[in-house]
């Protein structure tokens, strides 16, 4: 079974979960208890829709983003400022 038929399933699950919560609240009309048991499962409601757009985002290919790099030699200039990278200053030595 793949991720989208899981989610699926579960979120049947949850619409009859939701429906028999709803019903119940009529029956049981106040009370702190089915509050929580409505909260809880609305949670549960906004988890698999998060659940589901983050396996969408998962399961679209990205493309990387390709860099061209030119052949052409790099301005020397760009170095006169920077010093040998792990060698130190030129005019200093190592201790």
């Amino acid at each position: 079974m793949s991720v989208h038929d899981d989610l699926t399933s579960v979120q049947r699950a949850l619409d009859d979960l939701l429906r028999s919560v709803g019903r119940l609240e009529h029956q049981l009309t106040g009370g702190l208890e089915i509050r929580r048991v409505r909260t809880d499962a609305d949670h549960l409601r906004e988890s698999v829709a998060l659940l589901r757009e983050a396996s969408e985002d998962r399961a679209a290919p990205q493309q990387p983003t390709l860099v061209t790099i030119s052949d052409a030699p790099y301005d020397i200039s760009l170095w006169t400022d920077s010093d040998d990278e792990g060698l130190g200053a030129r005019d200093r030595h190592a201790p």
